[in-house]
C-alpha cells in the first residue's frame, strides 16, 4: 500500500509532527501565512487584557511594556493561547475555545471593565461587534499582520490540513481542491472551505494536535 499523502498548510513543530510519524503517511509542510509582528504603544490603564490567538500574545511579549501588563487579568480564546500566557507569568481568569462562547462570559463578568483587545489585521468581527453592541468599553490594539504566501503545490494529495480561514484563502489563490479530504482546526476555518468542497472534517478540539489526531483516526480507525 502506498503512503497516504498529507499536505499541511502550516509548518508543524517536532512534537506535532510526531503524531503523524508513521510509514503510512507522507507529510509535506508549507506555510501559506507569514505572521509579521507590529510595533505598538500601550498604556496600562486597562482592567482586562483580551487575546484571541497565540500570535497576539507573542507580539505583546515583545513589547517593552510587557512586564507591567502582568498585573492585569487576561481572558482569551484558545487552550494554547491560555497556556502561552500562563507560561509567561500572566493570570488567565477565563478562556473558551471559540470567540462566540466568550461573549457570554464577558457579559456576565466583565461588562463594566475597560478591555484591551489584542488582535491581528484579519481579526473576526464577533468580539468587537459584541462589545460595541453592549456598550462595553474597549480599545482594539492591532499587534500583528497576516501576509499571504501562496504557492502552487505540485503532486496529488489525499488530505489537506487547514488551521485558519486566511490559510484557506492563501492556499486557494494558486491551488484547487478536488477529491482531497480537508481537515480543519475549527468552525471558522471549515466555513471558509464550504463553497469549495463537501469533504470537510472538523477536529474535536481547536488545536493543531487534535487536527492531526483526527487524520490518524480517519484513515486508520
Amino acid at each position: 500500500m502506498s503512503a497516504i499523502r498529507i499536505l499541511s498548510t502550516k509548518k508543524l513543530s517536532t512534537s506535532e509532527r510526531s503524531v503523524l510519524y508513521d510509514s503510512k503517511f507522507s507529510l509535506v509542510e508549507k506555510d501559506f501565512i507569514r505572521i509579521k509582528f507590529m510595533e505598538f504603544d500601550i498604556d496600562i490603564n486597562f482592567d482586562i487584557l483580551l487575546f484571541t490567538s497565540k500570535n497576539a500574545v507573542r507580539s505583546m511579549l515583545k513589547n517593552k511594556k510587557c512586564s507591567s501588563l502582568k498585573q492585569i487579568q487576561c481572558i482569551c480564546v484558545g487552550e494554547k493561547t491560555k497556556e502561552l500566557l500562563e507560561n509567561n507569568g500572566f493570570n488567565v481568569a477565563d478562556f473558551t475555545h471559540y470567540a462566540e462562547d466568550l461573549t457570554s462570559i464577558i457579559a456576565q463578568k466583565y461588562s463594566n471593565k475597560f478591555i484591551a483587545f489584542f488582535c491581528g489585521d484579519l481579526r473576526r468581527d464577533v468580539l468587537p461587534d459584541f462589545l460595541k453592541a453592549n456598550q462595553i468599553k474597549f480599545s482594539e490594539i492591532r499587534v500583528y499582520k497576516n501576509e499571504f504566501t501562496p504557492e502552487k503545490i505540485e503532486g496529488d494529495f489525499d488530505a489537506v490540513l487547514f488551521f485558519s480561514p486566511s490559510g484557506v484563502h492563501s492556499f486557494l489563490k494558486k491551488n484547487t481542491i478536488t477529491h482531497q479530504i480537508c481537515f480543519c482546526i475549527g468552525t471558522t476555518t471549515s466555513q471558509a472551505l464550504e463553497a469549495y468542497t463537501p469533504n470537510i472534517i472538523l477536529a474535536k478540539k481547536p488545536t493543531i494536535t487534535s487536527v492531526l489526531q483526527k487524520v490518524t483516526e480517519y484513515f486508520f480507525e
